[in-house]
């Protein structure tokens, strides 16, 4: 199973709520979302993965905000739906918060756990002595791999991040293998942050190049990513211009590849159309197209 890392902003949800909506992603992907706000686009987003029983996993105690998602009353309702998963960060406050959920009814067994820290291991260890959490995602490290024996998945940082988008011209690097590997070492599952990496950054900025990352196998069924960058980036100015330089190069990558996913599709209709739909939507139709081709990927294998 694949469990991509999202962080809740606004484009994130759009492109795992249309990928749901038009069912082109499979129940092997099941998005693990940490919430940046509580806002309208999170709430209609698990509202969607309900209307089509599709499981998500919203995280309880996100870190990168102080948003507090059970003191919501209609997000307090969302979490009784069987298709919501529960999710916790493991954290120096763990104990408290864990049981504040259990004198809320919620049962330890039910909840995905992210640890990701050696320092909360024996925390973990004493809070799940008796009752082991549906799902323990962890790193790729030896000391976590003896520590959670079982119903664990792997979690790792794969994006090669740059300072800057001009310096992703011309990269076609390495993605990742796990997909090949994680069951053989004996995990249930494998997750990654997609295209956008661990580092989280909450405010925008007008970038001087646009950059278009997109993920595909190779020969060997490994994922590299491909990324397609604008050329005129001196300045900030012409954003619609760099875009289409940028999806220029994506459009005649494309010409000798069989990859065909919506947010390919999308790509390809503003390269003909000559539209520009904005930073956002370049960001949303990447994700999508990774997730997609995920999706893919395991109902290949999943019937071979």
């Amino acid at each position: 199973m694949y469990f991509p890392y999202l962080r809740g902003k606004q484009f994130e949800l759009i492109a795992i709520r249309e990928l749901v909506e038009n069912d082109l992603i499979n129940d092997n992907v099941v998005p693990i979302i940490e919430p940046v706000k509580l806002t309208s686009t999170l709430k209609i987003t698990l509202n969607r993965f309900i209307e089509k029983e599709r499981k998500i996993v919203l995280i309880l105690n996100p870190q990168i905000s102080k948003t507090t998602v059970e003191e919501d009353e209609e997000f307090r309702k969302l979490l009784s739906n069987e298709y919501i998963i529960k999710g916790h960060i493991m954290n120096t406050n763990s104990d408290y918060e864990i049981n504040r959920l259990i004198g809320a009814g919620v049962s330890l067994s039910e909840l995905l756990v992210i640890n990701s820290e050696a320092s909360h291991l024996s925390k973990f260890k004493t809070i799940f002595k008796d009752v082991y959490p549906s799902i323990t995602v962890i790193p790729d490290d030896t000391l976590f791999r003896r520590s959670v024996p079982s119903e664990k998945v792997l979690l790792m940082d794969r994006f090669p991040k740059e300072e800057r988008n001009v310096d992703y011209k011309d990269k076609d690097v390495f993605f990742s293998a796990d997909h090949l590997f994680y069951q053989s070492e004996s995990y249930k599952g494998f997750s990654d942050y997609s295209i956008i990496g661990n580092r989280f950054d909450e405010a925008g900025f007008a970038p001087y190049a646009v950059a278009i990352h997109i993920v595909y196998f190779n020969e060997d069924e490994y994922l590299n990513v491909i990324s397609f960058v604008s050329d005129t980036n001196d300045d900030i100015s012409d954003p619609a211009n760099k875009f289409y330089e940028a999806v220029t190069y994506l459009k005649k990558w494309t010409a000798n590849r069989e990859i065909d996913t919506e947010g390919l599709r999308q790509f390809i209709k503003h390269y003909e159309n000559e539209t520009y739909p904005g930073l956002g939507t370049v960001k949303k139709l990447s994700v999508m197209h990774h997730l997609e081709l995920m999706s893919q990927y395991i109902d290949r294998k999943l019937f071979q």
